[in-house]
């Protein structure tokens, strides 16, 4: 169950850091899917959604099946992205980031899908999986606390998005840790300085009446419809069902819930 704290956290700050969520098996295993996703797609990694410099991308990766379509569903995650976005949500997208080694890359602050909060409140929530440890050098995410509440987009204010905030922290955290982060708020990842890449996973979902970032019914192939059950089709929004709350009775439950 959420606790006050967390939601008071996602209240201020805009986001919350949640510590070794992801048990030892369930990390092994993502890792191991993202890098057979990036070997079996090559050069055309991430191409249907968009190119980064100096980094590794994946996208689409529900229509991966397994492991993929159920971790968008555990109900941890949808009890706090709800709290955030309300009781009707959906999957907007499921990526994958991988800074390379030795860049120089900054990525501008920016909130997802350049989205601002509109008449009925927030609309887009992202839950960062650290499939490797986020330290100071390797490209970390930074956050501005409470930027979320501005009502702003960062290119609008700022001269140069990509130069260092005054009021900006580091996300960091071990290898299993997650983030919960209200999408409005300003945010951007950091260069990666050392040998090694820097996984993430990235499941991003936005309120029932916006839009997808990657519309999943064009997506996903109709084997992989076929094999999940009505709350993960419902989350994916893949069939013309009204506006009824996720059970997570029918949510994806992964055998490496912990």
């Amino acid at each position: 169950m959420m606790h006050d704290d967390e939601a008071q956290r996602l209240a201020e700050d805009g986001y919350l850091v949640l510590a070794d969520f992801m048990s030892p098996a369930l990390l092994e295993a993502l890792r191991s899917g993202i890098e057979e996703a990036f070997a079996a797609e090559g050069e055309r990694a991430g191409s249907e959604f968009k190119s980064e410099p100096q980094t590794r991308r994946l996208a689409n990766l529900v229509n991966r099946g397994g492991l993929f379509a159920e971790v968008i569903a555990l109900p941890e995650i949808l009890e706090r992205v709800g709290w955030v976005l309300g009781t009707d949500f959906k999957l907007s997208s499921l990526n994958a980031r991988s800074a390379n080694p030795r860049s120089d890359w900054v990525q501008p602050l920016h909130c997802d899908v350049g989205a601002i909060p509109d008449e009925l409140g927030d609309w887009v929530c992202n839950v960062v999986w650290m499939l490797d440890d986020f330290t100071t050098e390797n490209g970390a995410i930074r956050v501005i606390p409470g930027s979320h509440r501005w009502g702003r987009l960062p290119q609008s204010c700022l001269d140069d998005p990509a130069a260092p905030h005054p009021n900006e922290l580091l996300l960091v955290g071990r290898a299993g840790t997650i983030v919960v982060m209200n999408a409005h708020l300003w945010h951007g990842a950091t260069a990666n300085r050392t040998d090694s890449p820097r996984r993430a996973l990235h499941s991003f979902y936005c309120r029932w009446d916006k839009p997808q970032q990657q519309y999943q019914k064009g997506l996903i192939s109709p084997a992989v419809a076929r094999s999940l059950n009505p709350g993960l089709r419902r989350l994916l929004a893949l069939d013309d069902a009204g506006n009824d709350e996720l059970s997570t009775r029918e949510s994806g439950q992964s055998g490496f819930l912990k």
